[in-house]
């Protein structure tokens, strides 16, 4: 694995995937690593089997939302490990869906989490490590440049789609869609410029409730020192149907 990590170039790192050169133009390949951050990367650890779980998470909800007519980055996965993805122009912007009250919302507001939403909220957060990926309005997001009207409206559209499918695709598995996080890219094609879903979609950026029991199968478990982290990301991939009921992944990524 490393051989093969060392031989390409390195494009881009960040807290849960690298992205090297694709084999094509307009291509790269993502690998998605077992490391695990939360508040703003002051806290650190390791969820053994995540970048594999992650990788065949994702690979599933960017395909069924394909299908669907949702524009992404997906392209096939490679490896237990890696996808191939297209290159696209990431926008600064990170579009939070929130269909419950938890996290950030709960503290900024003193509403009780679990409080289910009137309806859905959309939320905009400057991409930007280093300043804590701040709460920002379409006011800020124009007159900074950082995307125009027409993409945030298609950006809109897009999140609230793909919230209806995936609320009722995790509710036929028992999961709550409590709230998600997605990034967004631009494309260019025969000089049309597209905006398409990119990075992931996993238990790494969605919140998810048992439907019966509220208890939290996603990052929360590891922001929040809950224990049985690793058991609960493999409980999203058996409900989903990718991971067989009596595999368990282990940190060189292989299921036993």
């Amino acid at each position: 694995m490393n051989f093969r990590m060392n031989r390409r170039r390195r494009v881009y790192e960040g807290k849960a995937k690298v992205l090297f050169e694709g084999p094509e133009p307009g291509t790269l390949v993502q690998y998605f690593k077992d490391d695990a951050t939360a508040f703003n990367n002051q806290k650190k650890g390791t969820i053994t089997g995540k970048g594999v779980l992650n990788n065949r998470i994702s690979e599933y909800l960017m395909t069924k939302l394909g299908e669907i007519g949702v524009p992404t980055h997906f392209m096939k996965r490679l490896n237990m490990r890696e996808q191939l993805i297209r290159r696209v122009e990431i926008i600064p912007i990170e579009i939070v869906v929130r269909n419950i009250v938890a996290g950030s919302l709960a503290k900024r507001l003193g509403i009780p989490e679990g409080t289910v939403l009137p309806r859905s909220i959309v939320e905009f957060y400057y991409k930007k490590d280093e300043l804590g990926d701040p709460m920002v309005s379409d006011e800020h997001i124009t007159a900074f440049g950082w995307a125009n009207p027409h993409e945030i409206d298609e950006m809109m559209s897009l999140s609230l789609r793909i919230n209806d499918y995936m609320s009722g695709l995790f509710l036929g598995i028992g999961l709550k869609l409590v709230d998600f996080k997605l990034e967004f890219g631009r494309l260019w094609d025969n000089d049309e410029l597209h905006i398409i879903l990119a990075d992931e979609i996993s238990p790494d950026n969605c919140r998810l409730w048992d439907v019966k029991t509220n208890e939290k199968m996603d990052k929360d478990r590891f922001r929040h020192d809950l224990g049985k982290v690793e058991e609960a990301y493999q409980e999203v991939a058996r409900r989903l149907g990718i991971l067989m009921p009596e595999s368990v992944i282990t940190s060189e990524g292989q299921p036993e």
